[in-house]
C-alpha cells in the first residue's frame, strides 16, 4: 500500500504540471508543439535525455546485462554516450539556427520541407508518415513498461495495467503539450538518475560489495568479457536451472563487427525527433554548450548504473528471472526486496518517470506530424490553430490505440521494441539531418531517396537479412544508416545543383550558428 501511495503522489505531481502549463500550451500550435522556443539549458538537456532513454534505461538495459552479461549492454551504453555528446556538439547549434531561418519550422518534417523549399510537400508527407510508424512502436514499448511494472508490483493482469498506464499518459499529454512535457521531463530525469544510483548502491551493498559482485559473475563464461557474451541454456525460451544455479553454455564470440554494430546505437541520436526538437526549442544558442555538458554527464552516469544493476541483480537473484522478457524486471525485483515499501514506491516512480517522459514525447510528436504537417500542410492548408490542436489530440488517441494493440503481448521485450524504433529513426532521419545541415549540395531528390532507403532498409534487414545470421546478424541501424547516406550523396551529385535561394539560406544558417544568433 505504501508503494502505491508513493507512486500515486508522484503521478499527481505530473498531472499538476500538465494542468499548470495547459493554458499557455493552448495559446498556439507553436506553444503546444515547441514551447515557444523558451527552454533553458537545464530543462533542454535533462528533458532531452529523459524523453530519449525511456523505461528501457531502468528495465531494458539492466535486463540485457542480467541475461547475457556486460558486452551487449556496455557497448550499447558506450555508443549511446558518445552519440549523445556528438549530437549536442555537431547538430544542436546548426539545427536551432537553421530551423529559424527555414520558415521558423516547429516540427522535424516542417524543417525538412522548408530546408529544400519544396512546393508539393512530398518530403514533408513522407517524413510525417515515418514518424507516425516508428513512434507508434516506441509508444508501444512504453505501454509494455507500464504493464510489466504494475502487474509485477500489484499482481493485477498485465493487459489491464498496461491499458491503465496508457490512459494516464494520454490524459497528461493531451492536457499540457510540449512545455508540460519538458518541465516534467526535467523532474523525471532527476528521479531516474537518483533511482538508478540508489538501487545500484543498495544492490551492491547487499551483495557484499562491488568486488563480490564481479567475483560472482566472473564465474559465468563470457559474462564479464567485453569481447565475448554469456549464453544462457534455454528450453522453449526458459533458462535451465540445475542444483539451484542458472545454466550457461560456453561463451559466445563478440567480434569487431558485432562491436561496431552495437556501438552504432549512437548513430540513432542524429535522427530521433524527441531530442532534435529540444535543440530547436532552446531559447539561446549560447546556452547549448552548458546543455551538452549536462546531457553527457547525465547520460554517462545513468547508463553506467543501469549496466551494473544487471550484474548486481544476477548475483543476488540468479534464478529469479528465467526468460529474456522477465529479466527486464530485475530493477523492480531489487527495489521491492531491498527497500522499505515507501522508498520502493519512490524508486518505482523512477520507472514510471522514464515511461511517461518518453511516451508523452512520442505521442505528441507523432500527433503533430499528422496534424501540423499532413492535415494543415497538405490536406487543409487554411486550418486554424484551434482546429490543428483538436486534430492533433484526436490523432494522439488513434496512435495510442494502435500502440496498445501492439503492447497486448505480455512477452514483448522492451529492449527489442526500442531497438527497432531507434533504428528506424536513426536510419530514416539521421543521414538526411546531417547532410541537410552540413552539405550544401544536398538536393530535394537526394533527401527523399535517402529517407526512403533508410526506412525500407531497416525493415528489410530486420525481417529478411538479419535472420540469416553470421555477418548479416548485425544491428539493422548500421547498414541502413550507411545505405541512406550513400544514396543521398549519389542522387544529389547526379541531380542538378540546389537553387540559389536554398544555397543562400544554407549560408545564412551557417553564419548564424557561428555567431550564436
Amino acid at each position: 500500500m505504501k508503494t502505491l501511495i508513493a507512486m500515486c503522489c508522484y503521478m499527481a505531481c505530473v498531472v499538476g504540471i500538465g494542468l499548470f502549463f495547459a493554458r499557455r500550451a493552448n495559446q498556439s500550435t507553436e506553444n503546444y508543439f515547441l514551447g515557444g522556443r523558451s527552454l533553458g539549458p537545464w530543462i533542454a538537456a535533462m528533458s532531452a535525455e529523459a524523453s530519449d532513454m525511456s523505461g528501457w534505461l531502468l528495465m531494458g538495459l539492466p535486463g540485457v546485462a542480467y541475461w547475457c552479461g556486460v558486452s551487449d549492454a556496455a557497448w550499447t551504453a558506450i555508443g549511446l554516450a558518445v552519440g549523445t555528446y556528438l549530437n549536442w556538439l555537431l547538430v544542436a547549434r546548426r539545427l536551432r539556427c537553421y530551423s529559424v531561418v527555414a520558415g521558423d519550422a516547429i516540427t522535424i518534417p516542417e524543417f525538412f520541407s522548408a530546408r529544400f523549399k519544396e512546393k508539393k510537400k512530398v518530403l514533408l508527407t513522407i517524413s510525417a508518415v515515418f514518424i507516425l510508424v516508428f513512434f507508434t512502436v516506441y509508444a508501444a514499448s512504453c505501454f509494455v513498461t507500464c504493464g510489466k511494472l504494475f502487474s509485477t508490483l500489484f499482481g493485477f493482469s498485465y493487459q489491464s495495467m498496461m491499458i491503465a498506464g496508457a490512459v494516464f499518459v494520454i490524459f497528461y499529454t493531451v492536457v499540457g503539450g510540449f512545455l508540460a512535457e519538458s518541465a516534467s521531463d526535467f523532474m523525471q530525469a532527476v528521479v531516474m538518475i537518483l533511482a538508478l544510483a540508489l538501487i545500484l548502491g543498495t544492490g551492491v551493498a547487499a551483495a557484499g560489495g562491488l568486488d563480490a559482485v564481479l567475483q560472482n559473475v566472473s564465474s559465468i563464461p563470457g559474462f564479464l568479457d567485453f569481447f565475448g557474451i554469456a549464453q544462457p541454456v534455454v528450453t522453449d525460451g526458459v533458462q535451465q536451472v540445475a542444483s539451484g544455479a542458472p545454466q550457461f553454455g560456453e561463451a559466445g564470440s563478440y567480434g569487431l563487427l558485432t562491436i561496431l554494430s552495437t556501438l552504432s546505437w549512437g548513430l540513432g541520436y542524429f535522427g530521433v525527433p524527441q531530442v532534435l526538437l529540444r535543440f530547436m526549442a532552446i531559447r539561446k544558442t549560447s546556452e547549448l554548450t552548458k546543455s551538452r555538458r549536462i546531457a553527457t554527464i547525465w547520460c554517462v552516469i545513468s547508463l553506467g548504473c543501469a549496466v551494473l544493476i544487471g550484474l548486481a541483480g544476477r548475483t543476488l537473484y540468479p534464478i529469479a528471472l528465467l526468460t529474456a522478457s522477465d529479466a527486464e524486471n530485475i530493477f523492480i525485483v531489487l527495489s521491492t526486496n531491498l527497500l522499505p515499501p515507501l522508498l520502493a514506491g519512490v524508486v518505482m516512480a523512477g520507472i514510471l518517470a522514464a515511461t511517461i517522459s518518453s511516451s508523452d514525447s512520442y505521442l505528441l510528436i507523432a500527433a503533430s506530424a499528422f496534424a501540423k504537417n499532413i492535415y494543415q500542410g497538405v490536406l487543409k492548408k487554411d486550418a486554424s490553430d484551434k482546429k490543428v490542436l483538436w486534430v492533433s489530440r484526436i490523432m494522439l488517441l488513434v496512435i495510442s490505440a494502435v500502440g496498445v494493440v501492439i503492447a497486448l503481448d505480455e512477452n514483448s521485450v522492451i529492449f527489442t521494441l526500442v531497438a527497432f524504433a531507434w533504428a528506424g529513426f536513426g536510419a530514416t532521419f539521421g543521414p538526411i539531418m546531417l547532410t541537410s545541415l552540413f552539405w550544401k549540395r544536398t538536393t530535394w531528390a537526394g533527401a527523399i531517396a535517402g529517407m526512403v532507403t533508410g526506412a525500407v532498409s531497416v525493415f528489410v534487414w530486420k525481417l529478411a537479412i538479419k535472420p540469416l545470421g553470421g555477418i548479416f546478424g548485425i544491428y539493422e541501424l548500421l547498414p541502413a544508416f550507411l545505405l541512406s547516406l550513400v544514396v543521398i550523396v549519389v542522387v544529389s551529385l547526379l541531380d542538378k545543383e540546389p537553387p540559389a535561394d536554398v544555397l543562400a539560406e544554407f549560408k545564412l544558417a551557417r553564419e548564424n550558428a557561428r555567431n550564436n544568433i
